[in-house]
């Protein structure tokens, strides 16, 4: 089987495409799959680190109204089809998958031009707009959400398999909580865990409201551990010069064993993005949701209003959060029991799915025909 792989720019659109490649893998080991990629985009270290090799085009980021940076935008993607058109030939793939984002639309349009098959899969609740523009025609169109179903107006070929992680939950559940604490230095710390993180990059506002919800409060029986991003991580450092804080909080620019901190955590204060959804989903883990109130299609709060529905996270828009709201949210979960033990329980009732199985069922499929 020859695979190309194409998605760009955020972990939600790179993660699923190398957990995909990794799947098709293990089912068929001797596969060949490359990527395709922009040419400054994060896929450009997170796809060669998982072993594959990427191709890069020239494409830009669709704007919805006309203005001189979306025609440039355009004049690329339309050279990025000669590009993709290109790799293609020199490859001959026999199946081209995309995970989202603005590069589906020259590699999918190459695609369909040499008449080769392709799939799509949508992470988010709310699909976006190449997903929407490429679905009729492909091959089929898996999502992570069942409620993109109907946001994809219900086309015979868009099928609910879930998305794919790194994770899963009978990795999750052979994990020992206390041997996790001791591998994350954290086996001194016998307070409740609040394990916080708004991406890489982190989220500098958000970062500051955290700090001075601690700062007015410092409960005596929680702890909490922030994931400031590399781009944030030395402003906040700076900042807690000024308070000692170390006896209620860690800070960190990168967390590298997240299945760990997910099982060492007792709840979780996030964004939205669909792979952490699916993650908190796994681990079964209370969140306090803040959804990036600028994501394409304001998705992240379609991704936050899943679990809210379920009644297993809590949601506070950005444009309201102060912190005060956000401490009485953290403490109406912890001090609980019984809302604490409501959260853990309602994550039953999201509908359980083999998302390998299901998502290499369709690629199979593919070839039957």
């Amino acid at each position: 089987m020859r695979v190309v792989v194409t998605c760009a720019g955020t972990g939600g659109h790179i993660n699923p495409g190398i957990a995909i490649a990794d799947l098709i893998k293990k089912k068929e080991p001797n596969s060949e799959i490359v990527f395709i990629g922009t040419l400054n985009g994060l896929e450009n270290d997170l796809v060669p680190k998982s072993g594959y090799k990427i191709y890069n085009i020239r494409t830009g980021k669709y704007l919805r109204k006309l203005t001189l940076e979306n025609v440039k935008a355009l004049y690329n993607a339309y050279i990025g089809i000669q590009d993709s058109e290109k790799i293609l030939k020199e490859f001959k793939p026999d199946l081209v998958i995309g995970t989202g984002g603005y590069i589906c639309g020259p590699v999918m349009i190459a695609s369909r031009k040499l008449k080769i098959p392709y799939i799509l899969h949508e992470s988010n609740a709310f699909p976006g707009l190449a997903v929407k523009m490429f679905a009729k025609k492909s091959a089929c169109t898996m999502v992570g959400f069942k409620e993109a179903i109907s946001r994809l107006n219900n086309m015979s070929n868009v099928v609910y398999t879930g998305t794919p992680s790194k994770f899963n939950e009978e990795k999750m559940f052979k994990l020992n909580k206390e041997t996790c604490k001791k591998d994350l230095g954290l086996d001194e710390i016998n307070k409740k865990i609040v394990f916080i993180t708004f991406g890489s990059q982190g989220a500098k506002f958000l970062n500051n409201t955290i700090i001075n919800m601690i700062k007015e409060n410092m409960d005596e029986d929680i702890f909490y551990i922030l994931v400031a991003g590399k781009n944030n991580y030395e402003d906040i450092e700076n900042k807690l010069k000024e308070t000692d804080l170390s006896k209620y909080l860690r800070l960190e620019k990168f967390v590298y064993d997240m299945d760990k901190m997910y099982k060492v955590s007792d709840i979780c204060i996030t964004r939205a993005g669909a792979l952490t959804i699916n993650e908190l989903v796994i681990f079964k883990k209370p969140s306090i949701l803040i959804p990036l109130p600028y994501a394409t299609e304001n998705h992240q709060l379609y991704n936050a209003q899943f679990l809210e529905k379920i009644g297993c996270g809590s949601i506070i828009e950005e444009k309201n959060l102060t912190t005060s709201i956000l401490h009485s949210k953290v403490k109406e979960i912890l001090y609980s029991e019984n809302k604490f033990n409501e959260m853990i329980s309602n994550f039953n009732k999201v509908e359980k799915k083999d998302v390998e199985e299901s998502i290499y069922e369709q690629i199979e499929k593919i070839f039957k025909k």
